[in-house]
């Protein structure tokens, strides 16, 4: 079972690097564009929306939105585009993966928004 779970995990980071190379191609359609941009920004993300440490809706991203995220995004993606990206990722898995500083930052800024409107609300008097 284990071993099935380690070869889940590595296709799905497998298909990152597709999607990663896929929103930078130019014969991809633009809404194709911005949906996977925000799928490879969050897959590459050191910060998740949803923090793991919240019992069983913190994996819930991991697990099941980030899949679909990118079954969706692959199916945006024009059938001749992929294999060309196919090509350009398993190169960058044998070189490492990029880093994303917009898309941590773009978590990091959710959270500060919900924090600060989480603290207004619970002490009114002090905004």
């Amino acid at each position: 079972m284990f071993k099935k779970i380690k070869a889940w995990a590595k296709n799905l980071k497998r298909q990152i690097f597709i999607l990663y190379y896929a929103y930078k191609d130019d014969r991809v359609p633009w809404y194709a564009k911005v949906f996977t941009a925000c799928i490879v920004a969050y897959a590459f993300s050191p910060i998740d929306l949803i923090p793991d440490f919240i019992p069983i809706l913190g994996y819930l991203d991991d697990v099941i939105l980030l899949p679909l995220g990118i079954m969706l995004a692959l199916k945006m993606i024009p059938k001749d585009v992929l294999p060309d990206c196919e090509v350009k990722a398993e190169e960058l898995l044998r070189n490492g993966k990029p880093k994303n500083w917009v898309g941590g930052s773009i978590i990091i800024l959710i959270w500060v928004v919900i924090t600060v409107w989480v603290v207004m609300k619970i002490y009114p008097h002090y905004s």
